[in-house]
């Protein structure tokens, strides 16, 4: 086997996962109103910024996000609900259901997510579940299913419960699945929506406010105080806020989201773009292209060093099966090992191979690396 190695200050193209002491320190110092806070970058996984992400909080009507995701994937948007006079009885905020009328599904996901509409979450829950308790075991079925830890449901919309709670890590995780879906990311982007002879305004203030903002809900009770759960996309980056009891949360968000798309880059390997040739003995062909198996993220501080490591041979006989494993690729953070993924034979008409430049010429502009071994 041949082994190359590929040494440069990360540019654009190449990062990997870091947090740099500069960064972190800044973070450390960052003061914000909210009790328990977390950022996540939805691309990675990474948890950038955490305070006490993982405590017991009343989440008051982002509880709601929870709701819709089960709805939508319980039953159908077009759908029609009958409203009970119960359901129109809930306190807090609403969306003015009137008994004996027919809403959609959507037009009440819709209501429940831009006015948190307790009664639209009232009558979604007894539609699908028949009541809201049992409504409440299929929201923690799955969270659950997703690994949240710390969550703990007993209504769908979130007023104030001893088995009613949460944690800042948890409703981020939780909001980076539900933003993957295309309907909720969609219904919680509105900044209003008409229903009936209604228009209804989101409460989200950040979707006006806040450079990127998609999303995603608000919720307030006197004993959880303000919390908010919001999205934001900058330059292809996708991260999830999270503030709980927090007086200033609109900015306690602002601030977070200025801080993390100025420290942090996202970039990429993907298998489209990520060739590499090897010569071929016994066929057509001169050469052979290798790819990575699977896209591979990275986010990263602006002046992290990463090493890459290629393990390959120095040829490959003709009549490779595509997907076939042909190497390694080897990610390295400051000398530490942050991601490793197979190369594999890749078909490919298109490349033209007598002109392909080498790996370390297309992703860094020049040459510095040398091959050692057999």
């Amino acid at each position: 086997m041949v082994l190359i190695f590929l040494k440069k200050r990360v540019m654009a193209f190449f990062a990997a996962i870091s947090i740099l002491l500069s960064t972190s320190v800044y973070a450390e110092q960052m003061e914000l109103s909210a009790q328990c806070a977390a950022l996540l970058c939805a691309d990675t996984g990474e948890f950038i910024y955490e305070k006490n992400a993982d405590s017991h909080m009343l989440i008051a009507s982002t509880t709601k996000i929870m709701t819709a995701i089960v709805v939508i994937e319980s039953c159908d948007l077009d759908e029609e609900v009958l409203i009970d006079t119960e359901w129109c009885n809930i306190e807090g905020s609403s969306m003015y259901l009137e008994a004996g009328k027919t809403y959609t599904v959507l037009e009440l996901l819709t209501g429940m997510m831009i006015t948190s509409g307790n009664d639209a979450a009232t009558a979604l829950a007894c539609y699908i579940s028949g009541s809201t308790a049992d409504f409440a075991q299929l929201m923690n079925s799955k969270a659950q299913e997703l690994g949240l830890k710390n969550t703990s449901f007993e209504n769908p919309h979130g007023l104030d419960g001893e088995k009613q709670y949460s944690s800042a890590r948890d409703m981020a995780l939780l909001t980076a699945y539900c933003m993957e879906n295309e309907v909720f990311r969609d219904i919680v982007a509105r900044k209003t929506a008409d229903i009936g002879e209604l228009t209804f305004v989101n409460h989200n203030k950040l979707l006006w406010n806040c450079e990127g903002c998609i999303g995603v809900k608000t919720g307030y009770t006197i004993a959880a105080g303000r919390t908010l759960v919001s999205c934001c996309e900058r330059n292809g980056m996708r991260l999830i806020c999270v503030t709980l009891n927090a007086p200033d949360d609109w900015n306690d968000h602002m601030k977070l989201y200025d801080w993390a798309f100025s420290a942090y880059k996202l970039a990429a390997f993907r298998k489209e773009s990520f060739k590499i040739q090897i010569p071929t003995v016994s066929g057509i062909n001169k050469f052979a292209v290798v790819s990575i198996e699977n896209d591979t993220v990275f986010l990263t501080g602006s002046s992290t060093e990463v090493s890459i490591e290629l393990e390959l041979p120095r040829f490959l006989f003709a009549g490779g099966l595509q997907g076939e494993k042909i190497g390694v690729i080897r990610v390295y953070l400051n000398g530490e090992l942050a991601s490793e993924e197979n190369l594999v034979y890749t078909v490919d008409d298109t490349i033209d191979m007598a002109n392909k430049a080498s790996i370390a010429e297309r992703m860094f502009g020049s040459k510095p690396y040398y091959i050692s071994g057999k």
